[in-house]
């Protein structure tokens, strides 16, 4: 088994269930974990044969880009599109974290985890 990770991604968005967080937008941190076992031999070196960290960070890009009310929505749509590109992942761990919520009292973040 191998895990591919992105850790840390950061993302300026306008997610959020009220109006003026998808007016004001703010700061989002996204983790993704994708575990799967080659399909061909990693002697090869080749890109072809492992999932491509690049290709998922492009996933979550065009996730983040798509204003959504819930976080929930973001994460299952990227750990779909994961999924969609490599059909023989095991399994996608994807996390998000809002940073600074609008909340009645000083939060650090708010953080959804969604594993298929």
């Amino acid at each position: 088994m191998i895990t591919i990770a992105i850790h840390g991604a950061e993302f300026f968005a306008y997610h959020g269930f009220y109006p003026e967080e998808q007016k004001l937008g703010t700061k989002f941190i996204v983790d993704v974990e994708v575990d799967f076992t080659p399909v061909n031999n990693l002697k090869e070196d080749k890109i072809a044969n492992t999932v491509d960290y690049e290709r998922i960070y492009k996933v979550v890009i065009a996730q983040m880009k798509q204003t959504r009310k819930l976080i929930e929505t973001v994460a299952q749509s990227i750990a779909d599109d994961i999924k969609t590109l490599y059909p023989f992942v095991e399994k996608i761990h994807v996390s998000i974290k809002k940073i600074n919520p609008p909340l009645a009292g000083k939060v650090e973040y708010s953080k959804i985890v969604v594993t298929v």
